[in-house]
């Protein structure tokens, strides 16, 4: 059995081993970060958050719950609020199956209040596909600051109050899990000589998480150009950094020479810029692919004892051959 610390640590290893950056780009970034803490005055030092110093993700915290406690069985969703914690109690109280922590892919609390921290490593992304990165910088800049603004006025603590009121551990991994993402799409596109659009789609199509999300009708679609369109050169934007980044991206990317991108998710506005840019705009899925990048990573943890009881749209879809059958 894993603490919840080491089920902590494994995600923080697995999602700079994923991060599109590489790893040596990641821990130079650590290192910043800690000369930057060994600047601070004593004043600011005590208000630092020393995760910052091992862990590259803002948005992926312990939010409650004994570091130690040894975990046998998990709930694991994309989202958490009370009515989850709800039904984790309900559960632990009313079967054999007591769940002894709950994880979260969405950020919740003191990781959602730093979600606008994770973002800058969109532009290191957009710097390995061709964008100048003082370009790339300038734009993300922009819109760091309008997530940083959004998620201000957040009731942040209000599930982690929750959790502590119901006495459920939890946790919540999210930017590890949408590397985790962003490198297995990476790696199977690469593989293939993908000429058109079609093409993209009917890859996509075959991942079970895509497919199952396809039959209730939130399958892959195509936001910006069609499927007989040439692909062009494929970069993956909207899947890892936090959230969306900066709509005016798209003709930096068309300038760069990227043909097509693939994300989660993308906004109206975002939309518009991918057509004006002449940019074919592949959305995956969002829950879709949370939940591909959670299933890799809980394929870990069941490969090490852990059940996972999936919850809150998780498509659980098992590639372990040492995940045992619920």
């Amino acid at each position: 059995m894993l603490t919840i610390k080491q089920i902590y640590n494994l995600a923080i290893e697995m999602g700079i081993a994923a991060d599109l950056r590489g790893k040596k780009n990641v821990e130079k970034y650590l290192k910043r970060m800690k000369e930057k803490y060994e600047n601070l005055s004593r004043e600011e030092k005590s208000e630092f958050d020393l995760e910052k110093l091992k862990n590259p993700y803002s948005d992926t915290r312990i939010l409650f719950g004994d570091e130690n406690k040894k975990i046998r069985r998990i709930m694991a969703g994309i989202d958490v609020d009370a009515g989850e914690l709800m039904i984790a109690k309900h559960i632990s109280q009313n079967s054999k199956k007591e769940i002894d922590l709950y994880i979260s892919h969405h950020p919740t609390g003191r990781a959602l209040a730093a979600l606008d921290e994770v973002m800058h490593l969109q532009a290191e992304v957009l710097a390995n596909y061709g964008v100048p990165i003082n370009i790339a910088e300038s734009l993300l800049k922009t819109r760091i600051s309008e997530v940083a603004r959004g998620v201000s006025p957040v009731n942040h603590n209000k599930t982690v109050m929750a959790a502590k009121n119901l006495d459920i551990a939890l946790m919540c991994v999210h930017t590890p899990a949408d590397n985790l993402v962003a490198s297995y799409l990476d790696k199977i596109i690469k593989k293939e000589n993908l000429e058109f659009v079609a093409d993209l789609v009917n890859l996509l199509k075959k991942i079970p998480e895509y497919a199952a999300s396809g039959k209730e009708s939130a399958g892959v679609k195509i936001f910006s150009g069609n499927k007989e369109n040439h692909c062009g050169k494929i970069a993956l934007t909207e899947i890892t950094g936090g959230t969306e980044g900066n709509p005016k991206i798209y003709e930096k990317l068309a300038n760069a020479g990227i043909g097509t991108i693939v994300g989660m998710h993308i906004s109206e506005e975002h939309k518009k810029e991918a057509e004006v840019a002449h940019i074919n705009a592949i959305i995956a899925g969002h829950i879709s692919s949370d939940s591909l990048g959670m299933n890799l990573f809980l394929d870990e943890l069941e490969k090490r004892g852990i059940e996972i009881i999936p919850a809150s749209g998780l498509i659980r879809v098992k590639r372990s051959k040492n995940s045992r059958k619920q």
